[in-house]
């Protein structure tokens, strides 16, 4: 897995592209998923990203997905699950605090926001704290209900 994300990172910027070409295809489903229902499509949209997302991003299905800011990498990754950024134990050649032999996600992050050529300020937006709740819960339709101002 750790090899798949690597690459991911690397190739962050197609992959990008590729994840906003797949929101922009929900967007247009959306009234047909809306009248479907959210609940009832929760649980095999949840399935599929998990497999998808799982693969390339080593994604644990928070089902609060903060790829396109953090570079197509996971913050959920991080072995103290920090979602705003890296804590003061990174390492000097970048290795994790936690997990000396783990490059710390935020550096990858900041790698993969690179490659996809996002602002600084995209990478520095302060994220919400983990909703548990969330979690295994499908991002794709939590994104589709906020865009369309759905209650969540």
């Amino acid at each position: 897995m750790k090899s798949v994300r690597l690459w991911s990172i690397r190739n962050a910027r197609w992959l990008k592209k590729v994840y906003d070409g797949l929101e922009w295809i929900l967007s247009l489903l959306e009234p047909i998923l809306r009248r479907i229902g959210y609940d009832r499509l929760d649980k095999p949209f949840a399935a599929i990203e998990g497999v998808i997302k799982g693969f390339f991003f080593d994604s644990q299905s928070c089902g609060q997905c903060t790829l396109g800011e953090t570079g197509m990498a996971c913050p959920m990754n991080c072995p103290k699950t920090l979602r705003n950024g890296p804590c003061g134990g990174v390492r000097q050649n970048g290795g994790c605090e936690i997990k000396p032999d783990m490059t710390c996600v935020w550096v990858n992050a900041w790698e993969g926001s690179q490659q996809i050529g996002t602002p600084e300020e995209t990478i520095k937006m302060i994220q919400p704290p983990v909703d548990n709740r969330l979690k295994g819960r499908s991002a794709w339709l939590r994104a589709l209900r906020l865009r369309a101002g759905g209650l969540l």
